[in-house]
């Protein structure tokens, strides 16, 4: 579980692009540029490209056979902050954060001895990127599920980037980063920091 120090801040970023390792990712640039501000805040970072591993279909914490999301869920149960980074698929986010919040939904029975799911506690931040319109819609989507698993949403807690529509830019071409999604990010980077501090400091209250 994560550390009672609150000021040690672990942070675990979900890269949920579609494209396994090696392949450059808009999605994992994102989520790196999203570290950079949340190191500045003083928050210890990993990384997790999902696709990289197999996570299987359903809705239990353990799904058998080769399924491999218990190995990100204990990263996550170790985090003070989760980082779900997605891309924007036909206005969406990515079938695998799709999978990543099913597998979440688990854990709404997993409780500690004081009835609250064992995601409540947790800070959740999402960035996203596209080259098409839908960022507004997809961080809403995203943070819906997140906060009905349990995870808390600090103020502004979400950055973004969107090409033109219809374009082929991607966030990982960019020569830099615009100074408004840089300012974005490093307000939700140091809200989510200041959020999970309090936290570890008061929790909510029993469940029952």
């Amino acid at each position: 579980m994560s550390s009672n120090d609150p000021d040690t801040v672990r942070v675990v970023g979900l890269v949920c692009s579609l494209k396994p390792s090696p392949s450059p990712s808009s999605s994992q640039a994102m989520a790196e540029h999203v570290f950079t501000h949340l190191r500045a805040a003083g928050a210890q970072c990993e990384l997790v490209r999902c696709v990289d591993f197999h996570i299987a279909p359903g809705v239990e914490i353990d799904m058998g056979d080769s399924d491999q999301w218990p190995q990100i869920r204990e990263k996550i149960l170790d985090a003070d902050i989760l980082l779900l980074s997605t891309p924007i698929w036909l206005g969406h986010p990515s079938s695998v954060t799709q999978r990543v919040l099913e597998r979440l939904d688990a854990d709404l029975s997993t409780t500690d001895e004081q009835g609250r799911p064992a995601m409540v506690g947790k800070v959740a931040v999402v960035s996203v990127v596209g080259n098409e319109d839908g960022a507004h819609k997809v961080v809403a989507d995203v943070f819906q599920g997140l906060n009905d698993v349990g995870f808390s949403i600090a103020a502004q807690g979400c950055t973004y980037w969107t090409g033109p529509a219809m374009g082929s830019q991607d966030f990982n071409d960019l020569d830099e980063i615009p100074e408004q999604v840089s300012s974005t990010t490093a307000a939700a980077a140091r809200n989510a920091v200041h959020l999970a501090r309090l936290l570890k400091q008061s929790h909510y209250p029993a469940y029952q």
